[in-house]
């Protein structure tokens, strides 16, 4: 589930408002038309903040007391609107950064998983370890010789789903409704792959969001990757030091020690990279960038970035938008003028990041 997804299934019938960044309105508001986004609310409401991992605990704990806050340290996990609040501190999870949604997602997939069900299409030779902990979608096609193994954690396959011949896929696992599986893919626990993606090689804890490629031979590592991305053929990810430190990584200028062993790639909407590319461990790309050439690419890329090898030029707006049209068009989705606007917007207050680029 997503993290909206996962405070919904606790209140199925409630009215559901979202609360973002005004640039991030319109394409929020795309995605979600359940929800109203950033209405004024003046009716009695819920407010929960947006990375909070929501729980049965946390939904009964603000269900009985309606005059109760809750946080973690200096930050508001819920509280209610209609009351002068009583504070009490609770220890859930709260998300910061895109490696904490990457070191969760082992047992998160765990505890969403719902009931078995083989609804597919399984060809003779297929091997199910452990099924009462497989979901498989229905007519999702399963070929000769692919392994699921669930002994470790369950397995959720989605609708229209097609697994080619002697993959080998260990739980705990997600992967979305019509993707593609490559012949002969490795995928280990821990690993999310969203709807319409197309996934081949060796995948370990990794979450790769929708209609993103990652068709060919080479390692992604616990790794983050955007909508719409691509990783060419032998792409690999660095996603452990050589002398086993924890992985810093940079954002916004600021170097920050993840607390963890295992970071390799997080990358934006959008962007790409060519055959061959090494990624280093956490390294992180924006949205729409083009990253090819020899040895490894810089740690930290920006938005809109043209990279061959380490020298950076800057990816012009009109061609980054008119690849983004085709590439969507090609899986016949239509770029709105929302998601447009949005890119445009990214490009722009992203352009101090690229004023040093070579011309």
């Amino acid at each position: 589930m997503t993290l909206a997804e996962r405070i919904r299934k606790f209140f199925p019938e409630a009215r559901l408002h979202l609360q973002c960044r005004d640039y991030l309105a319109d394409v929020v508001a795309q995605s979600h038309p359940y929800a109203s986004v950033n209405q004024s609310i003046t009716e009695p409401c819920l407010f929960i903040n947006g990375r909070t991992l929501f729980d049965q605990t946390l939904f009964e704990r603000l269900l009985s007391d309606d005059t109760l806050e809750l946080t973690n340290g200096d930050s508001r996990l819920a509280f209610w609107n209609t009351l002068t609040p009583r504070r009490e501190s609770c220890n859930n999870t709260l998300l910061s950064f895109p490696w904490n949604l990457v070191s969760q997602n082992v047992e998160l997939l765990k505890g969403d998983f719902d009931k078995p069900s083989q609804m597919g299409n399984l060809y003779d030779g297929v091997h199910l370890v452990n099924p009462d902990r497989i979901s498989i979608g229905k007519d999702t096609v399963i070929k000769p010789g692919v392994v699921l193994d669930a002994e470790n954690g369950p397995i959720s396959i989605g609708d229209h789903v097609h697994i080619m011949a002697n993959s080998v896929i260990e739980g705990p696992v997600n992967i979305g409704s019509r993707s593609l599986i490559k012949i002969g893919a490795k995928i280990y626990g821990g690993t999310t792959i969203g709807p319409s993606c197309k996934v081949g090689g060796e995948v370990e804890a990794s979450v790769l969001q929708g209609f993103s490629n990652k068709q060919h031979d080479g390692f992604l590592g616990h790794s983050f990757v955007g909508e719409w991305c691509n990783l060419g053929a032998d792409t690999n990810t660095s996603d452990l030091k050589n002398n086993y430190s924890t992985v810093k990584v940079t954002l916004k200028g600021e170097e920050i020690d993840t607390g963890e062993r295992f970071v390799g790639l997080i990358m934006g909407d959008h962007s790409k990279s060519g055959i061959n590319t090494m990624f280093n461990t956490g390294t992180v790309v924006g949205v729409s960038c083009n990253i090819f050439g020899a040895g490894h690419p810089p740690k930290t890329i920006p938005s809109f970035s043209w990279v061959d090898g380490q020298t950076l030029s800057e990816y012009r707006l009109e061609k980054a938008l008119s690849v983004a049209e085709i590439v969507m068009g090609r899986r016949k989705v239509v770029m709105s003028a929302a998601l447009k606007r949005l890119m445009e917007h990214v490009y722009y207050t992203t352009s101090p990041d690229r004023s040093g680029f070579s011309t």
